[in-house]
């Protein structure tokens, strides 16, 4: 596997090595011994899988109690995929980096704990999987608006995309709970 360091040096991004033919490809999708040297730790909890259609923004959440970090992949179509540092302490706070991940370059990213992520589908769908490093937690389940003028994240997106009810109403990074 390839691990390459994006604009923030936390969130990585991983390029696995894929074997193809005539008759289809194969790839490892996580190898622990591969990934932990660059700081991507060695146990996962929970796995997620997500379908959703184009123009779908998901985001941007985050869990300011028991956060956790991500090992996301899309398994069909394409996203456009965030993650912003939620850190104070850190030199990159309130910075964003979003890398197309799709089912064609099959690049994952790593997205430590401490940031918000998100993700909009650029495909007429999309499904999206990933491995978290603590469970989901609904009562410190936070959200920051996706348009956040702060953030100015460059979505590729013309118009308004279709967001869940809590995504349309969240707070902007000056008013949300971050991390130390």
């Amino acid at each position: 596997m390839n691990v390459v360091r994006t604009a923030i040096p936390d969130v990585l991004i991983v390029e696995p090595k894929v074997f193809g033919d005539q008759r289809g490809f194969f790839f490892e999708s996580y190898n622990r011994r591969a990934l932990e040297p660059h700081g991507i730790p060695g146990e996962f909890v929970q796995d997620n899988h997500s379908r959703s259609a184009k123009n779908v923004l998901r985001g941007l959440h985050y869990q300011i109690k028991q956060p956790q970090g991500k090992l996301v992949r899309v398994v069909a179509g394409a996203v456009f995929d965030v993650a912003v540092d939620l850190r104070r302490s850190s030199s990159t706070f309130g910075k964003w980096v979003g890398e197309t991940l799709s089912a064609d370059n099959k690049r994952m990213l790593w997205i430590p704990p401490g940031f918000a992520h998100g993700f909009l589908v650029l495909s007429e769908y999309a499904e999206f999987f990933y491995k978290t490093t603590d469970y989901w937690a609904p009562e410190h389940a936070r959200t920051i608006i996706w348009n956040d003028p702060d953030l100015a994240i460059a979505w590729p997106i013309n118009g308004a995309p279709m967001l869940a009810a809590k995504d349309a109403v969240a707070g902007r990074l000056a008013e949300a709970e971050v991390f130390a």
